[in-house]
């Protein structure tokens, strides 16, 4: 899964999504054929491919070189919190300033990601993350540097540096996972804004668009999934076999190159600039005028989804405590990491399952019906007396966590307000990290005071809540819907 704080932060997204506008498909008001020149990556979408299977469809709609760029792109996000900790720690011999460094990055991703957003809505992929990558690798070298340099880490001041220098690299670090959403989401709903000569119909199959889309965003969230756990292990086999600064060395060296690399790849064409004014609402085509309230509850749709993530995070950080816990009482501390990694697994083969789900299980019923799920299942970590039995209750509990992920990412992009793509997909990204911080606070103190059992009852709380959030995802859902002149009937809802 993730050691996240700071992490699963590009997270996941895919399930049915509805027939989406130009204005949503490319995140501007721009039609969407425009974006991407006919000989261009993926060309056109009429052309089928001679490979077998749905994810044999990825490289040829993306373009060359796309899934591995993207996929180690985003390496150095999963390593970077773990390799402050690391460092801080080994430097300073305190383990509360190696957590103080590991916060200041959790905090800078979670306030930065949004506005690297918002900057990529307006200035374009290629030119924010060209310059988020040359920011961010000078920052993690000034926080090699500050660990190094600091003498008296005791006195007040003493850390100030090295948090400084966290903060600012967790704050510039690339969001490369919502930006290759934002990419997969435009590729695959380019053509139905299009319609061929003469006939007024769609050139692109809205079945075929949805699976597409279905397919990319679940492979996102098994990406995602695999970064988050090779990450903190390739930090702890550098820090162990060599020093504690190589491991923010090598995720330094990965965002000044492969970073570039993803920025400057043909799919970013895919992806239009907004102009200052959208011409479309949320849920509308470009010529449709937005009702009055359209654009409040537009934002409240997107409040929901990223409160969801707050939640799945809250889940995520009181586990990872709760596991601490129970391993130190019924073998070692350490081996919770491990124990926490079989549940990502678990997760990861089951966001790539979402894209053979029916495409009429709708968004809104996944959502609900998966969270469910995990509530549920969430009892079972209560029941383990041993190292054993917790592992293969994880290997269960993982099984709605990746579905419920991908979903809520899915619903992220359809509910995004035109020209808000980026956005809205760092926002989920962020919720999941300060969700992260707050349940590992909450699971914490309850481990410390009631023991492991008591930080267990934060999560299932916070999987209870995910499963209510659905419930009103739904309801605003439809009630979007019944505002639009169809009544908004569209497959996939």
């Amino acid at each position: 899964m993730t050691s996240l704080p700071s992490h699963k932060a590009a997270a996941y997204g895919a399930a049915a999504s509805p027939e989406p506008s130009s204005t949503e498909a490319t995140g501007s008001a721009v039609p969407a054929k425009a974006a991407v020149p006919a000989d261009g990556p993926a060309r056109s979408n009429a052309r089928r491919s001679r490979l077998p299977g749905r994810f044999a469809r990825l490289p040829e709609l993306a373009g060359p070189g796309f899934l591995p760029i993207a996929l180690f792109a985003r390496l150095p996000l999963a390593m970077l919190t773990v390799g402050a900790l690391t460092l801080a720690t080994a430097v300073s011999h305190s383990y509360a300033i190696g957590g103080l460094a590991a916060g200041a990055v959790g905090i800078g991703s979670a306030a930065g990601a949004p506005v690297l957003g918002a900057l990529a809505d307006r200035a374009g992929q290629r030119t924010v993350l060209l310059c988020a990558a040359a920011v961010n690798t000078l920052a993690v070298a000034a926080l090699i540097i500050a660990a190094y340099l600091t003498h008296d880490f005791a006195a007040p001041a003493g850390p100030a540096a090295v948090v400084l220098t966290a903060f600012l690299s967790g704050a510039s670090c690339p969001q490369v996972g919502p930006m290759a959403r934002v990419r997969w989401m435009a590729l695959t709903t380019r053509d139905l804004a299009a319609t061929e000569p003469g006939t007024g119909r769609s050139q692109g199959s809205i079945a075929t668009r949805r699976a597409e889309l279905d397919t990319a965003l679940s492979y996102e969230g098994t990406a995602d999934e695999f970064t988050f756990v090779l990450g903190p292990a390739l930090v702890g086999l550098l820090a162990s076999l060599f020093a504690p600064w190589l491991p923010l060395a090598f995720a330094a060296l990965l965002t000044a190159t492969l970073v570039p690399a993803f920025a400057v790849h043909p799919s970013q064409m895919a992806v239009v600039p907004a102009k200052r004014k959208a011409g479309a609402g949320v849920g509308q085509h470009a010529d449709t005028k937005p009702g009055r309230g359209a654009g409040a509850l537009a934002w409240l749709k997107v409040a929901v989804a990223v409160l969801a993530m707050v939640c799945m995070g809250t889940f995520f950080g009181s586990l990872q405590n709760a596991l601490s816990a129970f391993s130190a009482q019924f073998a070692t501390a350490e081996i919770a990491g491990l124990m926490y990694a079989v549940m990502g697994l678990s997760s990861a083969v089951a966001a790539l399952s979402v894209a053979y789900w029916p495409q009429r299980f709708g968004l809104a019923a996944r959502w609900t019906s998966a969270a469910a799920l995990m509530a549920v299942l969430s009892l079972l970590l209560f029941l383990p007396a041993g190292i054993w039995p917790m592992a293969a209750v994880l290997l269960v509990v993982g099984i709605p966590v990746g579905p419920v992920m991908v979903t809520v990412f899915s619903i992220g992009g359809l509910v995004a307000p035109a020209g808000r793509m980026a956005t809205v997909m760092t926002a989920l990204a962020s919720g999941i990290v300060a969700g992260t911080a707050l349940g590992a606070f909450l699971g914490g103190q309850a481990a410390q005071s009631q023991g492991f059992a008591a930080a267990f009852l934060v999560s299932l709380a916070s999987a209870a809540a995910l499963a209510v959030l659905g419930g009103l995802a739904g309801v605003l859902l439809r009630r979007g819907r019944a505002g639009q002149p169809d009544g908004g009937r569209r497959p996939g809802a």
